[in-house]
């Protein structure tokens, strides 16, 4: 049986992140797709050296950035989902522009229906532009369901993720004691990855 928490929004998956001040550049995979329906737009904060951006600000490159994977936290609304921030720092000298949805892929074991890859959908709720001073960071949410007892147990082993216009992945560790409900054929998952935001001051 597949349980579903607070359906998501349009999917177009890709690739997901890195852990822990550590990253390592990757190719990105082959595009996915899916569909659901939007959650509403969140609203961005800005501050902390992140500030709104006009769209000829240079993108940040993946070699610009390193990902950072936060500490999962339970939905206080939604038991059994969980919200892990998904943080890009700036590591260079220069501002660039980080804004839209990053891809997000959860790699793990080879699963018997839809194998070792989690393309997560993605939801276009973050901010329109977004400039990334040096040494500075701005972070999307991956929010994803645990199985509850009885319901099939995957655990990925890593993820991937690329940053929004790069063709190129960084990649972090996932939590080892964070199982995922894989909810590939759902029309409204409750797993999803969200837009990027400006972290606040």
């Amino acid at each position: 049986m597949k349980r579903i928490l607070m359906g998501i929004g349009t999917a177009a998956g890709a690739f997901v992140l890195a852990a822990c001040g550590t990253s390592t550049a990757a190719q990105a995979p082959a595009p996915v797709g899916g569909n659901a329906a939007a959650p509403a737009p969140a609203q961005g904060a800005s501050g902390g050296g992140v500030a709104t951006a006009s769209s000829s600000t240079p993108r940040c490159t993946t070699a610009d950035l390193e990902v950072l994977l936060g500490k999962p936290a339970e939905k206080n609304d939604a038991p059994g989902q969980f919200d892990i921030p998904l943080t890009y720092r700036n590591t260079t000298d220069h501002t660039c522009g980080l804004y839209g949805v990053p891809g997000v892929d959860l790699v793990g074991p080879d699963d018997a229906t839809f194998g070792p890859v989690y393309h997560l959908p993605r939801v276009d709720n973050g901010v329109k532009y977004n400039e990334v001073t040096a040494g500075t960071t701005a972070s999307a949410t991956i929010t994803v369901v645990k199985p509850a007892a009885g319901e099939p147990a995957w655990t990925p082993a890593k993820l991937n993720t690329i940053p929004p216009g790069q063709t190129t992945a960084l990649t972090a560790e996932w939590p080892a004691d964070l199982p995922v409900l894989r909810q590939d054929a759902a029309t409204h998952p409750g797993s999803y990855v969200n837009g990027i935001l400006a972290d606040p001051a």
